[in-house]
């Protein structure tokens, strides 16, 4: 998730009232490159679009892995193989997640991946069970280069990265900065601007909020009002309904959820964690990025995202990307939020699946 998801101080989630039932339809634009996909029931649980089998919390953490990333810092993965005989079509994934999130938080998508394609997830440092080191200047080139190093150290075969959110922006950053075929594609789900808001875009909803902006920059550089904050944040109320304006699909707006958010948040260096990528620089432009990255590229967008909204500048940006650059795909996911994997995952399944096979025979 993107980092201001957190705060009760968001910008303002859109919303939009779904409608209970629309016809099962396909409409498709540019080339059939950029398609809006509607569902039976835009509001409509996982089960009432599929049935998902997610991954069981505690085999998360009996399967997790350490790395020690520069000899320094200790990074939490897990890795499911494939039970299956692997073929030409089976690929090596790696999953990112966005800001506040964890390696759980792609519970509902490791089953579906891990039949075909052999799967890695990884804690970003600051989240999860992978350190919060005090003192740690977190910004998305330290991120991105984790990833490449991580690609390098462990998993040593081309690899398509899977990102959500601000872990999107983390893998276009690695995808850019990859050589040969370390990075085999991409796959970014509601891609963030920055590493926070300051990433402006020219969005006007930005520009009027930033002098609000620098008034939480300088506040949350006081210890006591930071931690103040924090703990008002990561009150599991509270972080249900924030996630509840994320989500499109409230039905997975769950405890389970919501532990996957507070736990690590009440792990130590977590404070830290938070004030720093708020109030640090909201790193590369990605579409200086974009232009740049000639491996194939999946792109799925929930049209409910608050965040990153398809008619703010980001989202016109990728939305445009089919017209002009051959090797991207787009597809606009109905009654979704900002973290489609985890709010409507047979819909991304629908996509994803087909799209990982394919890319052997490309």
């Amino acid at each position: 998730m993107r980092a201001l998801t957190w705060t009760a101080m968001s910008p303002p989630v859109m919303s939009r009232t779904a409608t209970s039932t629309v016809n099962l339809r396909r409409i498709s634009l540019r080339r059939d490159r950029v398609c809006v996909r509607a569902t039976a029931s835009s509001s409509a649980t996982v089960s009432g679009g599929g049935v998902v089998e997610a991954v069981e919390l505690a085999e998360i953490g009996e399967r997790s892995k350490k790395w020690k990333w520069k000899g320094e810092y200790s990074a939490n993965y897990f890795v499911k193989d494939s039970p299956e005989e692997v073929t030409p079509a089976s690929q090596t994934v790696l999953l990112v997640h966005g800001f506040g999130a964890s390696i759980p938080h792609w519970r509902r998508n490791i089953n579906a991946l891990s039949k075909n394609h052999t799967v890695y997830a990884i804690d970003l440092l600051g989240f999860g069970a992978s350190d919060k080191p005090p003192g740690f200047s977190y910004t998305m080139e330290s991120w991105a280069e984790l990833i490449l190093n991580f690609l390098e150290e462990v998993v040593q075969k081309p690899t398509i990265l899977i990102g959500n959110s601000v872990g999107s922006l983390a893998c276009v950053i690695a995808a850019s900065e990859s050589r040969g075929d370390l990075v085999k594609g991409l796959v970014l789900l509601n891609c963030a601007g920055g590493m926070n808001n300051k990433a402006v875009f020219d969005d006007w909803r930005i520009k009027l909020l930033m002098p609000l902006l620098l008034l939480i920059d300088f506040l949350l550089k006081q210890r006591g009002i930071a931690s103040a904050l924090f703990n008002r944040v990561k009150d599991r109320e509270n972080l249900k309904n924030i996630l509840t304006n994320v989500y499109g699909n409230k039905d997975n707006v769950d405890d389970t959820l919501v532990e996957i958010i507070a736990g690590p948040a009440n792990t130590e260096g977590a404070l830290d964690a938070f004030v720093s990528i708020l109030t640090g620089p909201p790193g590369p432009n990605p579409i200086k990025l974009i232009p740049e990255i000639t491996k194939p590229v999946l792109v799925l967008w929930g049209d409910q995202d608050g965040l990153t909204p398809l008619d703010g500048p980001v989202g016109k940006y990728f939305t445009s990307l089919p017209d002009q650059l051959p090797n991207f795909n787009l597809y606009v996911l109905q009654g979704v939020g900002h973290c489609p994997q985890d709010d409507r995952p047979d819909l991304v399944h629908e996509r994803l699946l087909p799209w990982l096979a394919q890319l052997s025979s490309t």
